[in-house]
């Protein structure tokens, strides 16, 4: 008897845990790739001239810049604006905002190096290098990939 209720109970608990991950799962992958699917659609109707980095982030170098060169560990100053692809602001600096690339969503550590202090790059941020399934605030919904043009001012 004490067998059958052990088995009962595994049992009962196998399927209360793959019932409850069953309906509610964030698929990652499939985010990407709808990710990926919308910046494509985006660029080619804007006529953008992007770039795609090995992390799925796009890019397009406006302007290179000729100052310091910058890395993922540098702290810098910026002015910037961000939209979601619809064209819908949610962010822009009206001074100098300076703060580590480590300190910032992965998008940005990874974009901003490409260019140099006085360069202005374009960067279109799958969720997943942005801010993933959540939402930060009510103007950014959740798995938003994130359209920042950001001009690079100084570095340390």
């Amino acid at each position: 008897m004490k067998l059958k209720t052990r088995l009962l109970l595994v049992l009962t608990a196998l399927i209360v845990v793959l019932g409850s991950c069953s309906k509610d799962k964030f698929d990652e992958a499939e985010q990407a790739r709808l990710d990926d699917a919308a910046i494509v659609d985006f660029i080619t109707k804007n006529n953008i001239p992007a770039t795609k980095h090995s992390t799925g982030l796009y890019y397009q170098i406006i302007t290179p810049g000729t100052g310091a060169s910058v890395t993922s560990a540098s702290t810098v100053g910026v002015s910037y604006t961000g939209k979601l692809l619809d064209g819908t602001q949610f962010d822009k600096s009206t001074s100098t905002v300076t703060f580590p690339l480590t300190g910032v969503i992965q998008g940005w550590t990874i974009g901003v190096p490409l260019i140099k202090v006085g360069g202005r790059i374009r960067l279109i941020i799958p969720s997943r290098l942005g801010y993933g399934n959540n939402s930060p605030s009510p103007s950014i919904p959740k798995n938003s990939v994130l359209d920042f043009t950001i001009d690079l001012l100084q570095a340390q």
